[in-house]
């Protein structure tokens, strides 16, 4: 070959050795195009994503504010439902106290001062006929000894009426689990 065939040759080859390049920038150049474009879509879905997530949690964090605001509406309304119930309760003590205050105003066997108060000197007949359901006259309440009416009579002896009243009740017995008989 002489010196042309080879500068064509060289030329020709440098020529091919250039297309290839090119052909391999641009085809370079598309993938990673492409790629990016995949990459952008992804980020775009996660952004896309992370963006319904942040509603999800400022719609639950809205609701646990409506919760705590209306746990609060409660609780004032709990409160004012309490004092409620104590005013009538008071109410109800106070007219419970002023109906007793006028029923011992009324009792002979009361002294009231002139408000209708108990007043107390100390003797508790009249609480204590009260308590033993108030008994005819010459009569004693069960269980006691009739009082002597004879001014010179010797005291008493005190009456032993267990007969009447029947056994007495024995102390309960339990089982700790020593007993030897056989089940």
């Amino acid at each position: 070959m002489n010196t042309t065939g080879w500068i064509i040759l060289i030329v020709v080859v440098v020529v091919v050795i250039v297309v290839i390049a090119i052909i391999a920038a641009t085809v370079g150049r598309n993938r990673k195009r492409e790629a990016d474009r995949r990459r952008a879509e992804e980020m775009r879905q996660n952004a896309a994503q992370a963006q319904l997530d942040a509603q999800e949690r400022e719609a639950k964090a809205a609701r646990a504010a409506a919760d705590a605001k209306q746990a609060e509406v409660d609780a004032e309304r709990l409160r004012r439902e309490a004092q409620e119930r104590e005013s009538a309760a008071a109410d109800a003590r106070a007219q419970s106290d002023e109906q007793l205050r006028k029923a011992d105003h009324v009792d002979p066997d009361v002294r009231t001062d002139r408000h209708g108060n108990r007043v107390d000197d100390g003797s508790r007949a009249a609480d204590d006929r009260a308590a033993a359901g108030a008994a005819p006259a010459g009569t004693a309440p069960a269980g006691t000894a009739p009082a002597n009416t004879a001014p010179d009579a010797a005291p008493a002896a005190p009456v032993d009426d267990s007969a009447a009243r029947g056994p007495r009740h024995e102390a309960p017995r339990f089982d700790d689990g020593s007993s030897t008989t056989g089940r």
